[in-house]
């Protein structure tokens, strides 16, 4: 199976502002671009993603998409305001173009691997429908899967896993949830990182990782974690709730 990937990515300069408690306003810019990095080497080097494109109006925007060959196309060119406005917009110009199902998801997931992207689209073989990949508390959207005739509505923000699974209900289309590290883990608060550099600790690579390791970064973030009280989901209640998702 062939797809296309859509990756909408903020202004750098703009994101991870719930961070700016940990990092310095360059570190959480250089943070934002080494992630949006990751995603774009891992989708770009998938034998089975014919396209991906990078949606942004960050002024570097065009220079990232060149450098790992994917293609740049402008949010403001599309004449819509709003991430679910933006992707259905973009969506309706690569449906125009082919049939071949189309994968959106976020810049934000410093450990997506290659595995996570073929088990995506083995689900979509499988199930059929539309695939939703999970946050890591089963809360929010990470990754959408969906051929044109599966194509939900739009409903990135808050507890977008449930809506974006209701709305194939309403629209009477399959959908399958999906939990994989590589696709739930977006980096988003003080927990988020926290995770994040466990698995660094375990071995994790990229942009990100080098980014998180260097001594001065490092050093401070751990100082600040360690006097936080950070509250996380076990696996089976985490579990538990895919399966409900699931029905």
């Amino acid at each position: 199976m062939k797809a296309r990937a859509l990756v909408p990515l903020k202004d750098l300069v703009e994101a991870k502002s719930r961070l700016s408690g940990m990092f310095r306003p360059a570190e959480r810019r250089a943070l934002a671009q080494a992630m949006a990095e990751d995603v774009l080497s891992v989708l770009t080097q998938h034998p089975q993603f014919e396209q991906v494109i990078l949606l942004s109006d960050d002024p570097g925007a065009a220079m990232l998409a060149q450098k790992y060959g994917a293609d740049h196309w402008p949010e403001s060119a599309l004449e819509c305001r709003g991430l679910n406005n933006v992707i259905a917009r973009s969506c309706d110009l690569l449906f125009n173009q082919n049939e071949s199902p189309v994968v959106v998801l976020h810049a934000d997931l410093p450990c997506l691997a290659s595995a996570d992207l073929t088990a995506v689209l083995q689900a979509l073989d499988i199930h059929g429908g539309l695939i939703v990949g999970c946050d890591r508390l089963a809360v929010g959207t990470n990754l959408l899967a969906f051929a044109a005739d599966s194509r939900p509505g739009f409903a990135f923000g808050n507890n977008s896993c449930v809506k974006h699974c209701d709305s194939a209900v309403e629209l009477e289309i399959r959908h399958h949830v999906v939990y994989r590290t590589g696709t739930s883990l977006d980096v988003d608060t003080p927990e988020d990182v926290n995770l994040f550099i466990a698995q660094v600790d375990r071995g994790a690579t990229g942009f990100s990782a080098r980014l998180l390791q260097r001594p001065d970064i490092r050093t401070r973030i751990r100082a600040q974690l360690g006097s936080m009280s950070i509250v996380d989901a076990t696996a089976e209640q985490l579990m538990a709730k895919v399966k409900r998702l699931n029905g």
